[in-house]
């Protein structure tokens, strides 16, 4: 009798003991090979890798404000790596020994009579992207002066974008190359009638 008495508190160890374990694989997003990323783990990392890059805090032992918007850039910034896009640029600028661009994302379409491109402005916000020292900067009409693209250098494009009124640069679309930093290493305007 103690036996069998031995054996059902066993099972039922057992049993308790396999509940809880599948309960805590649940509730940790632990699981085998087939399952996708975990977003918590995600967020986590993200966490960590932003955290990582605060700057440190100033000689007087304050920590230094970091604005929502410089925050919101590099997440962009960080998204695009290593990527390409195809957006409008509201604005340059340089500073620093850089170029920056505020951009959006937008769409191309092929012109119906003509081999050239239509742009469809994007929504939303711009965001402030910088540019490698390198970087190449090709541009076509009507910010270049031919119809296949050409070189340029930076500074020459930063003035010939910000000479047209606001309202004309939405009109203009720019594929942009992005390194794994997230930095423009190529931007292209598109030839627009």
């Amino acid at each position: 009798m103690r036996v069998a008495h031995r054996r059902t508190t066993t099972v039922r160890c057992l049993t308790a003991l396999t509940a809880l374990t599948v309960g805590l694989l649940a509730l940790t997003g632990c699981g085998g090979p087939d399952d996708g990323p975990d977003d918590g783990q995600a967020a986590a990392a993200a966490t960590a890798s932003v955290t990582s890059e605060a700057p440190a805090p100033s000689p007087d032992g304050t920590a230094p404000s970091t604005s929502p918007s410089a925050t919101a850039a590099s997440a962009t910034a960080a998204r695009w790596a290593g990527t390409k896009q195809f957006v409008q640029i509201d604005d340059a600028r340089t500073g620093d020994g850089r170029t920056y661009l505020s951009v959006r994302p937008a769409e191309k379409k092929p012109h119906p009579q003509f081999e050239a491109w239509v742009i469809v402005p994007g929504e939303g916000p711009y965001t402030e992207v910088s540019m490698t020292e390198d970087a190449q900067v090709l541009l076509s009409v009507p910010l270049g002066d031919a119809k296949h693209p050409a070189a340029y250098a930076q500074d020459e494009f930063v003035s010939r974008l910000t000479a047209r009124p606001s309202s004309n640069r939405a009109l203009l679309g720019y594929d942009l190359s992005f390194d794994g930093q997230g930095r423009v290493t190529r931007v292209q305007s598109l030839y627009t009638p």
